[in-house]
């Protein structure tokens, strides 16, 4: 059974999260503007496992453990985030896989596999994520009913709202894309997105 009133309560308030500007947001806008949206969806499968996993392992009781042992999170986030400011200054140098070629305007290939764990990273690396997540997932869980249940129905949530949103900001990347190249400015589009992902990078480390 579920607790119907705690979930029409969750669907607005998960909303209103997914739709706030964050690091997984702000990669979903960067991936839509270099490399397109069918792409950019290897990158979304990664984060919403990555999504789903904090979520379970949040109302386990794991999550309190992670936040008790911060440096546990020190190389992945570090490491993490020094790959994206990586990623960052190529392509706003015009080059590596993600950056727009200055010749053809078509984007190098990355594999789905690398987009894939560039999401799973982002979204299991970032500590207030954990914080956030233990402090409000328990919130909407009934005591007096079974736990399984309700907690599929609240990671099925988040998942849908998270993709949404991450379609929603990869479209307007790739939407800001064709306006800048009517205007040939590819170089800036490239720039624009390594700045993006520099900055994401650095939240990531820093976060």
């Amino acid at each position: 059974m579920l607790d119907t009133t705690l979930l029409l309560l969750f669907i607005p308030t998960f909303l209103v999260i997914s739709a706030t500007p964050g690091m997984c947001m702000t990669l979903a806008l960067t991936l839509g503007m270099s490399i397109g949206v069918r792409r950019t969806m290897y990158m979304m499968w990664g984060e919403l496992i990555g999504v789903a996993l904090v979520s379970v392992l949040a109302v386990v009781g794991v999550a309190s453990i992670m936040l008790n042992y911060p440096s546990a999170f020190l190389v992945l986030k570090y490491a993490g985030g020094a790959y994206l400011v990586y990623l960052g200054i190529q392509m706003w140098r015009s080059r590596g896989k993600m950056a727009i070629n200055l010749d053809d305007h078509c984007p190098n290939s990355v594999s789905g596999k690398q987009l894939a764990m560039q999401g799973f990273v982002t979204a299991i690396a970032n500590p207030k994520g954990w914080a956030f997540t233990v402090s409000l997932l328990p919130s909407f869980i009934n005591p007096t009913l079974a736990m399984p249940p309700q907690l599929s129905a609240l990671v099925v949530i988040i998942l849908l709202s998270e993709f949404m949103f991450l379609m929603i900001y990869a479209t307007g990347g790739k939407t800001l894309r064709r306006l800048l190249q009517r205007s040939n400015n590819v170089r800036l589009i490239n720039r624009l997105s390594g700045s993006l992902m520099i900055a994401v990078g650095i939240w990531l480390a820093l976060g």
